[in-house]
């Protein structure tokens, strides 16, 4: 245990700055997304620009690609959160998913993983030994789920993000990326707390 404590601090203090950048606009990111501040996305779009990069030069080519839907969700997540009426009235708000809804979700989940696992296994075998497709898919897929979740406020998204934190914590350290291992354990503790503030503002169940 010592010895393995010791390996993550060696890593910390290896850090670069890209990855150190990367690191601090996610949580300043997912702060502004428990307050439900508009600013979650362009800050996050440093975060998953860099994340890009990083995950492919990792072989985490799931979180790679995670990352680009990242990008392209939080233009219209940024565009949907600052919509208004002709009142000037926030029109997107906090609401829970329907059960109609929770199943298309977990329909979508279940798609993305089935999707991605095939292609990382296909991919392991001749472009990224090094890959985890059991893993990085199941990371992946909750976080493509979160994503969009969030995007329309949904107050399921954060369990998604939950699942998401898990898996990614032993996934980046595995690949010796410290930090974000690191990292993703304080989001974890950070998603737990925007699901109960998100559940406090949710307005009454939409029956759609």
């Amino acid at each position: 245990m010592d010895s393995y404590l010791h390996q993550i601090w060696q890593s910390l203090l290896q850090t670069g700055w890209l990855e150190a950048i990367a690191v601090v606009s996610g949580i300043a990111s997912v702060w502004y997304s428990r307050r439900e501040h508009v600013l979650v996305y362009p800050v996050g779009l440093v975060n998953t620009l860099i994340y890009i990069w990083l995950s492919i030069e990792g072989q985490l080519l799931g979180e790679a690609s995670v990352n680009l839907y990242y990008t392209i969700v939080s233009i219209y997540g940024w565009i949907a959160w600052t919509r208004k009426d002709a009142q000037r009235q926030t029109i997107l708000h906090i609401r829970h998913a329907t059960r109609q809804e929770q199943l298309r979700h977990i329909g979508f989940f279940l798609l993305c993983f089935i999707l991605i696992y095939a292609c990382l296994a296909w991919l392991k075998k001749g472009f990224a030994p090094g890959a985890i497709p059991w893993a990085d898919a199941l990371a992946s897929a909750s976080a493509y789920t979160g994503m969009w979740l969030m995007a329309r406020k949904k107050v399921e998204s954060w369990y998604w993000w939950i699942l998401t934190d898990i898996v990614s914590v032993p996934l980046y350290l595995a690949k010796g990326y410290a930090f974000t291992g690191v990292y993703y354990l304080i989001l974890l503790f950070m998603a737990v707390a925007g699901l109960i503030e998100w559940q406090r503002k949710a307005r009454p169940l939409e029956h759609d």
